[in-house]
């Protein structure tokens, strides 16, 4: 059972900057596929970016350019580097993991939740 704590949210200006941690812990952290989703109010659950334990990673087209996944495997620590924030990336960020080797960016398909994080960009 792996068991994933968000943190790093918060209140930032346009053109601002965030750093998002995602902490596991239980399981083979570094065997796991991680991902970073986000959900706007009304909206759906939209992946970000996704990082696999051969560092593999995968970014959604709104975010490539801005944002950077990592993992520091010794940690158990994901991170979401997100540079050149836009209002639009106003959302509650969650973390999650799904014991595979390959980085998917359907959210169903993973097995594990953080609690999430809420990131808000204003204008």
């Amino acid at each position: 059972q792996v068991q994933l704590v968000e943190s790093g949210g918060g209140l930032v200006q346009a053109g601002g900057s965030l750093r998002l941690s995602c902490a596991a812990s239980g399981g083979a952290f570094s065997w796991y596929v991680v991902g970073w989703f986000r959900q706007a109010p009304g909206k759906e659950r939209d992946f970000v970016a996704g990082i696999s334990g051969s560092e593999n990673v995968l970014y959604a087209d709104a975010v490539k350019g801005r944002f950077t996944i990592s993992r520091d495997n010794a940690e158990t620590t994901v991170y979401l580097q997100m540079d050149s924030l836009k209002v639009e990336d106003t959302a509650v960020y969650y973390c999650a993991a799904r014991s595979r080797s390959l980085v998917d960016n359907h959210w169903r398909r993973y097995d594990y939740w953080g609690q999430g994080t809420k990131v808000t960009v204003s204008s």
